[in-house]
């Protein structure tokens, strides 16, 4: 078997989720969707636009997190 220098190509499919956000939440992505487009310079950003980032920059900046999944990925 030949040894390739690229490795396995991991899945990049976007995966669907559907949630159900308590109503005041919804109010905040609104108006916080309306506020960063406005200091943009243009029109308000739809609230399901802002999940995304939002979650990943949660995600990127939890040290508990990165601490726990450091641990997890440790072998024994």
């Amino acid at each position: 078997m030949t040894k390739l220098k690229l490795g396995r190509i991991p899945d990049d499919k976007p995966v669907k989720l559907s949630v159900e956000l308590p109503a005041q939440l919804h109010r905040d992505l609104i108006a916080y969707g309306e506020v960063l487009g406005r200091e943009a310079g243009h029109g308000p950003i739809e609230a399901k636009r802002l999940v995304v980032p939002m979650l990943e920059r949660f995600i990127a900046t939890d040290r508990g997190f990165a601490k726990a999944r450091r641990t997890l990925s440790k072998p024994g």
